[in-house]
């Protein structure tokens, strides 16, 4: 069969081709480049404890040693600390509980690239292309061409085609998509620079600074080897960012957290990052599909434009492998991946755009949340450390894949769609794992609660209770699933049953072991009957959101949005 082509390999592309061939299927990616990552230290992206996880998970070696974990949290206005909180440094992939939230990790975006690449040279169901820009795609009933301009110009032909190009995607402009938002929602002027900085290891939002010529914002947050990426919120438009101007706001504050002297400093790198707002009117046309920049732009007050890319991949991967695999499969799982993806992007949006006028246009805030700038920072502090409206993990209630209500279903501390806990879990080869350990691998989870068994060796438990019973019905089920044992979940009873999908969204429990309806369960999450047919497509293709964004109307969807 056909391998899947993505176009583009940034990091999106590149991680969705390792999280494919991790389900067996082959790629061929198309680098419009010459195939080298230019090293840019003031260029980095931010990754909630979950997405690092994924992106260690495929294999990129570059996380330890060229990202670092921030080990805490400290926000301040004028003179004052309004907010210090302590991270969680535990093991990728926990989430840290309400008090402490899990380390994001602060990585050059180079280094990820070169990372993922590395990886993606090393697996032998990925083909990485170089020199090869694509002008061309066609699809049909079947499959998908791709034509690369050159001497030679070259056709490529795929089962099904991922248009991972950025926020100028040629793929996205060739099948004339509508990309409307809004252009240069803020501005910031970046240093990436060496120095020593009074909180080691940990991330600094200051707001109102009191002296003067450096903005009413500015963030720093650490890198490895004492290198400091800082951020000075600019006005929306009009200010020239010279030298001479960077290098005096470096100086005032490096000067105003240091006691009134300038620490010495090596200057590393600099650049103006310009966050825009877009988000693209369909993510999927048939057999060709968009992730990432190419799909949607976030970045303001704090949400995590790469963070919410590797979250497209996680969502479409196991999706596109299913259907490579199983050419029956059910058109509603691919749909899905539109439906569920657009909507939670389009939320994060929604919520940057309400809070942008309150944050930055003066005291409307109080009108809006209790305590003045307290509410500013709190507001501020959740969009960066994955929490609140700006930065909750997506989850996906309303999805096309959620199972039907039943009569053995419960609540637990996980709301359904929602992304699970990771608890530990004993795996079928009797090694404990991470729950999230077992994810990427195209499988639906079964995860039985079972309180005691972790002080008990397997042999004496895997075939006592509702253990065989279990396992048969796992057995049965419409799609490859793999059966987890946990002493204790959030919020579960003993013997909570407990469908997890491949991506780690909880798609349903239930007391006990109820065969047929975990058999529904399961057979919803794969997208139902595959004899069902097309559903009716909605007009906009944008799932259930119809209003997501503000969208300016007379800023054209080809824009400069670099």
């Amino acid at each position: 069969m056909d391998p899947v082509i993505i176009v583009g390999a940034g990091p999106v592309g590149l991680a969705l081709s390792l999280a494919l061939a991790a389900q067996d299927v082959p790629c061929v990616v198309l680098d419009e480049t010459a195939g080298k990552e230019e090293p840019r230290p003031a260029r980095t992206v931010v990754l909630r404890a979950d997405m690092a996880a994924l992106v260690e998970r495929l294999g990129c070696a570059t996380l330890r040693d060229e990202g670092v974990r921030w080990v805490g949290w400290r926000s301040m206005r004028r003179r004052q600390q309004m907010r210090h909180v302590p991270l969680d440094l535990g093991l990728a992939g926990a989430e840290g509980g309400a008090d402490m939230p899990a380390a994001p990790l602060h990585i050059p975006q180079h280094a990820l690239a070169r990372g993922l690449r590395d990886a993606a040279v090393r697996e032998e169901l990925v083909t990485l292309v170089t020199d090869a820009r694509v002008d061309t795609v066609e699809q049909d009933a079947h499959g998908v061409g791709a034509h690369t301009r050159g001497p030679d110009g070259t056709w490529w032909r795929g089962s099904h085609l991922v248009g991972c190009d950025g926020a100028r995607s040629t793929v996205r402009k060739l099948l004339g998509v509508r990309f409307p938002g809004r252009t240069a929602v803020e501005r910031y002027a970046v240093a990436a620079l060496r120095t020593e900085l009074p909180w080691a290891g940990e991330a600094l939002l200051h707001r109102q600074p009191p002296w003067r010529g450096v903005g009413d914002e500015i963030a720093a947050r650490p890198l490895p080897d004492g290198v400091w990426r800082i951020d000075w919120l600019l006005p929306p438009r009009g200010e020239l960012v010279t030298p001479d101007a960077l290098v005096t706001r470096i100086r005032d504050t490096l000067a105003g957290w240091c006691e009134g002297t300038t620490p010495p400093y090596d200057l590393i790198d600099t650049g103006v990052h310009t966050v825009h707002h877009r988000l693209a009117r369909r993510w999927r046309v048939d057999r060709i599909f968009l992730a990432g920049d190419a799909a949607h732009l976030l970045g303001a007050v704090g949400t995590q434009g790469l963070d919410e890319g590797l979250r497209d991949v996680e969502n479409l991967a196991w999706k596109l492998a299913h259907a490579w695999h199983h050419r029956d499969a059910s058109p509603t799982l691919l749909d899905s991946y539109q439906s569920e993806r657009r909507a939670a992007v389009a939320g994060l949006l929604r919520a940057a755009d309400q809070a942008l006028p309150l944050l930055r246009g003066g005291g409307g805030l109080r009108t809006y949340l209790s305590g003045g700038g307290r509410g500013h920072d709190a507001l501020l502090a959740d969009g960066h450390l994955g929490r609140g409206p700006l930065g909750a993990l997506p989850a996906y209630p309303h999805s096309p894949l959620a199972p039907e209500p039943s009569e053995g279903r419960i609540p637990v501390g996980t709301p359904d769609g929602a992304p699970v806990e990771d608890v530990r879990v004993t795996a079928p080869d009797g090694t404990t794992v991470r729950l999230r350990d077992r994810l990427g691998q195209g499988r639906q989870l079964v995860l039985l609660v079972a309180p005691g068994t972790g002080v008990w060796d397997r042999r004496h438990w895997v075939s006592a209770g509702v253990m065989p019973r279990l396992a048969e019905a796992v057995d049965a089920l419409p799609a490859p699933a793999e059966l987890l044992v946990t002493e204790a979940y959030p919020g579960a009873p003993a013997h909570a049953v407990l469908l997890v999908r491949p991506d780690g969204h909880l798609a349903a429990a239930f007391a006990g072991v109820r065969p047929e309806e975990l058999h529904a369960a399961a057979d919803a999450v794969r997208g139902g009957d595959p004899a069902a047919g097309e559903p009716a497509e909605d007009e906009d293709g944008d799932g259930e959101v119809t209003a997501d964004v503000p969208v300016d109307a007379s800023v054209d969807a080809s824009v400069d949005a670099s």
